[in-house]
């Protein structure tokens, strides 16, 4: 269950991306897609999925159109805080940070001491229920930290960089914990008489509230395990999304602290699968859900052919109050696309929802082919253009979609395509968010 390293807790210190080369030419007019209504509810379709005719192609299944990758998000009808920037390594700064972390480690070494030297089996016993009421007061702090650091983001109280910073100190921390709770663990069933006591799997459960992919990839970016990436940031009250671009899969993360009962009865592993059924009725047509839990929170898992699903369901709400998500990009359904020609180029932009993934092909008007090593950039709300990058040997690109309406520009002086206005889509939001005939959501 650990995600993070322990010893080194990387800090990210976001900044924003380095301004590209800036737009030239006239604008070529944009064919978009008619849209769809991304608040109807999809009928299910047959599991069934087909590669996509190169990775630069509009992407297909046979699911059927009506498939949909729902995703949580911040409430309907709430003006969100979005950015999005580009994080490579910093390797003084994790040294740095490391400090915290090794602190916290030692607190659990001297923890497992204490509990050694015990002279009796009962004071053995009492220091081990002390020191996973500790773990519990500590994921309380936890809670505390990361809602007020989403909180005084979406305020415009913390910036960008500050609000990643934290998560990402908050995300190491609770990895150390759990490592802390195995070790507990281990020990109860080392102890005569006595055995792990429930609630260390609820905690467990729990800790993992502050840790997801988005994070652990942030991470290893400013360790210098990856190259750098860029990361979407949306935030509202008691709300927050992380997406980014990794591995050939869009990967993504939201909190909706509004919809967590912290103080509800133990929910049943059957009601939280009929939870996230009715949140994603697409994607769990796709696999049979598993469940894992305790107490008060229920992990439901969905690995299926496009990616994997993973959704924490509160008791009290019976709602999906947190999602983990992988998909691929090779079969992302939710996109829609415009196109230009122009200078020699053809130019396909799949758009999808703010910050979902934007894939920008480049193909050669006269034969058809990919062209590799082209610079393409990306400019949104009357922002400077900034370098998305260089197309590869399929003639791709991609980056995150703005929440406003952006340009995509494709140079290869003195050859320039444009295509302005794109808009993004709207979010395919899980059901409970879509609103109903008297425009509220369809939540309890």
């Amino acid at each position: 269950m650990r995600a993070l390293s322990v010893f080194l807790a990387a800090l990210l210190l976001v900044s924003p991306v380095v301004a590209g080369i800036g737009s030239a030419g006239a604008t070529a007019d944009a064919r978009p897609a008619s849209p769809t209504a991304s608040g109807s509810v999809p009928q299910p379709s047959v599991p069934s999925v087909t590669d996509s005719v190169g990775s630069g192609s509009v992407p297909t299944s046979t699911h059927g159109e009506n498939l949909t990758l729902r995703v949580l998000s911040t409430p309907p009808g709430v003006e969100p805080r979005v950015a999005s920037h580009r994080r490579g390594v910093n390797l003084g700064t994790s040294l740095a940070l490391a400090v915290g972390d090794s602190d916290a480690a030692l607190r659990t070494e001297t923890a497992v001491r204490r509990i050694e030297s015990a002279e009796t089996n009962a004071e053995r016993q009492r220091r081990i229920l002390a020191a996973i009421n500790q773990v519990e007061q500590n994921e309380v702090s936890l809670d505390s930290r990361q809602t007020t650091a989403i909180d005084a983001h979406a305020s415009g109280e913390l910036t960008d960089r500050e609000l990643l910073d934290e998560l990402v100190r908050i995300a190491a921390l609770a990895a150390e914990y759990d490592a802390r709770l195995e070790t507990l663990a281990d020990l109860a069933e080392e102890t005569d008489g006595f055995s792990t006591p429930d609630r260390v799997s609820t905690l467990q459960v729990q800790l993992q509230v502050y840790e997801g992919p988005v994070r652990e990839i942030a991470l290893e970016t400013v360790r210098g395990d990856r190259p750098a990436t860029e990361v979407h940031v949306q935030s509202s009250s008691n709300a927050l999304v992380l997406a980014t671009i990794v591995d050939d899969q869009y990967v993504r993360e939201s909190l909706r602290r509004d919809r967590w009962d912290r103080g509800a009865d133990d929910l049943g592993s059957e009601a939280a699968i009929n939870a996230t059924l009715e949140a994603y009725p697409e994607t769990t047509a796709l696999r049979q859900p598993n469940a894992l839990g305790a107490g008060t929170v229920q992990r439901i898992t969905v690995d299926h052919d496009l990616g994997t699903l993973r959704a924490f369901v509160s008791g009290g709400t019976e709602r999906v109050f947190l999602e983990h998500q992988r998909m691929a990009l090779s079969t992302f359904p939710d996109a829609e696309p415009v196109s230009t020609s122009g200078d020699g180029f053809d130019v396909t932009v799949n758009r999808t929802y703010p910050g979902g993934p934007v894939t920008v092909t480049v193909l050669d008007t006269d034969t058809g082919d990919p062209i590799e090593g082209i610079t393409v950039t990306k400019s949104a709300g009357g922002s400077p253009s900034e370098t998305i990058g260089n197309t590869d040997e399929n003639g791709v690109v991609r980056t995150l979609s703005p929440a406003d309406p952006y340009r995509i520009t494709v140079v290869d002086e003195p050859r320039v395509a444009v295509i302005d206005d794109i808009d993004p889509l709207e979010t395919p939001r899980v059901t409970s968010d879509v609103p109903d005939e008297n425009g509220t959501d369809g939540g309890t």
